[in-house]
């Protein structure tokens, strides 16, 4: 007779066998039973978290600098609604993860009853936050809801998949299957004849852009091979690091500044790759990118949906560029300028970065001349991300960089600390840079990562508050700075409550020691930039940039 094991046994087997190796979550009274397999089984590192969201975007981080799944555990209602926010993150990302959830007793399910821990239509909610969302009905569809899940979660456009689980359903008996490994994915192949065709149109062409997308970010080798038959490349923030962001073929992220606009205008031809040409990196889409404009997506329904294109080829990234390589070999021949004008582009492009700095361009010179080559840069959405952190310092590769992609503020602190227990075993350090009001917003996971040992290097830019929002009250609201200022901790006392090192800094000259300090000590280590002694940025960023009158074809 097959040996009984619970549900929640089957649950942690399937994900050994994913390959996961760290799993995020809250305990609950609803989640126990797959807890408690975890810990009997010992072969998956559970990270207590200090909320669900946290939880979440823990997972997130880690499965996109590992580049698999990631794994977030959460009891049920109220919890699994804590868990949304960071589910919402990952779809925006198109991150593969998997959250679990539990369930109250299948007897009362649905019911209405007021049973503790209850939600309406839990299923619903998490399906509408994230890919989709899934009931387990009884220990023996454990295993084929997971392995569907999963599946659902690798499917291109990838993203998070929630199952809920109920508790009886947890601790319920089932005999363990011969086999747990989770289905094969299938990858989208490309049409060779449209392939055909887009080589066709790109041979004759001498100044060819290709866009790169997160979607992209496996392409690497192919990306490398098109670069060195000429193509230029340039990247939204989530494609940094396709082709190393200092590579001479690179435009790196400096994707919708004036001088690479004016750039584009000199380009006969650009591939987007993986790429939904979001708003904030396309002037809300009002960006003149180069004509003709070929698209390669997994996605069918990316199509044309941010700019009309002239062809368009439903295929994996990696596989599409690898024969279209194949196709242009020994057959295209770009201009022979177009590398320079690529370098001059970026160095345009970074001098009119740099204007609006002011002060900070010193901190951002401590900053590349501190962080190694191979360091993890994760940024939570704040004034200095967005003027320059999603663009310097450049990245050597595509899991190197993480950011709060859907914008909101808050998640960079546990995206950090998912981030650093991905890498650290590799002797990898990870920085944060955060600003003083999002980081309020999950401060707790502070304890997390102390307890976890996380090896984060954490740059907060204090400002004393909402400094974007300020800006935006200055340029929009005639100066009425409403509800801006915000008390924080003595981030040196909160530091030394859980034992971490603290440094202030008043003086952008300090920052690359004090960095090189923080980068030498095994944990969490927190430097404090004082913004109000530094002063003002040159120029105020108030919003996404936008074209205010865009110029008609």
């Amino acid at each position: 007779m097959s040996e009984q094991v619970t549900a929640g046994d089957i649950a942690a087997a399937f994900l050994e066998r994913c390959g996961v190796e760290h799993a995020f979550g809250v305990i609950s009274i609803h989640n126990m039973p797959i807890l408690d397999a975890i810990a009997r089984r010992n072969k998956i590192r559970f990270i207590p978290a200090r909320s669900e969201g946290g939880a979440v975007n823990m997972a997130d981080a880690s499965a996109r600098v590992r580049g698999g799944l990631g794994v977030a555990i959460s009891s049920t209602g109220t919890a699994a609604g804590n868990a949304c926010g960071a589910v919402v993150e990952a779809i925006t990302a198109g991150t593969p993860l998997l959250h679990l959830t539990g369930q109250i007793e299948s007897e009362h399910l649905d019911r209405n009853k007021g049973f503790i821990h209850e939600a309406p239509d839990q299923v619903g909610m998490l399906g509408a936050a994230g890919k989709g969302a899934f009931r387990v009905w009884s220990p023996d569809t454990m295993l084929g809801t997971l392995r569907e899940a999963v599946r659902l979660a690798f499917t291109p456009p990838m993203g998070p998949v929630s199952v809920e689980i109920p508790i009886d359903v947890q601790r319920g008996l089932t005999a363990m299957p011969l086999s747990v490994d989770p289905l094969p994915v299938l990858t989208p192949q490309p049409d060779q004849a449209s392939i055909e065709a887009l080589a066709d149109a790109l041979v004759d062409k001498k100044r060819v852009m290709l866009w790169l997308g997160g979607g992209a970010r496996h392409a690497t080798d192919p990306v490398a091979r098109l670069a060195n038959l000429g193509f230029g490349v340039v990247t939204s923030v989530q494609g940094r690091g396709v082709l190393p962001g200092d590579d001479q073929q690179s435009l790196g992220a400096f994707n919708l500044q004036p001088a690479a606009e004016e750039f584009y205008s000199t380009c006969d031809a650009m591939l987007v790759v993986g790429s939904r040409l979001r708003s904030n990196e396309t002037l809300t889409y009002k960006l003149k990118l180069p004509d003709p404009l070929y698209q390669i997506d997994a996605d069918p329904r990316a199509e044309g949906r941010a700019y009309p294109v002239d062809m368009f080829i439903c295929g994996d990234a990696a596989i599409s560029l690898e024969h279209l390589a194949d196709r242009l070999k020994g057959r295209f021949t770009p201009d022979k300028g177009f590398t320079r004008d690529i370098q001059g582009a970026r160095e345009g492009a970074e001098a009119g970065m740099r204007k609006a700095l002011g002060p900070y361009n010193e901190v951002v010179d401590a900053v590349l001349d501190a962080v190694p080559r191979d360091f993890v840069w994760v940024r939570d959405i704040t004034l200095s991300n967005t003027i320059w952190g999603n663009r310097l310092p450049p990245l050597d590769g595509p899991r190197d960089g993480v950011h709060a992609l859907g914008g909101g503020i808050g998640q960079g602190l546990p995206m950090g600390i998912g981030a650093a227990l991905g890498v650290q075993a590799e002797g990898r350090k990870t920085l944060i840079l955060a600003g003083d009001g999002g980081f309020a917003v999950t401060l707790g996971e502070l304890a997390t990562a102390k307890q976890e040992n996380a090896d984060i290097a954490i740059l907060l830019m204090n400002d004393g508050g909402y400094g974007v929002i300020k800006n935006i009250a200055d340029a929009h609201y005639g100066g009425r700075r409403a509800y801006v200022d915000i008390l924080g901790p003595d981030w040196g006392v909160l530091c030394d409550s859980l034992g971490i090192p603290h440094w202030r800094v008043d003086t952008a000259g300090d920052i690359s020691g004090v960095l090189k300090r923080a980068f030498e000590v095994d944990g969490p280590a927190l430097i404090e930039v004082d913004m109000s002694s530094i002063g003002e940025f040159a120029q105020a960023f108030a919003g996404p940039p936008v074209k205010t009158a865009p110029d008609e074809k």
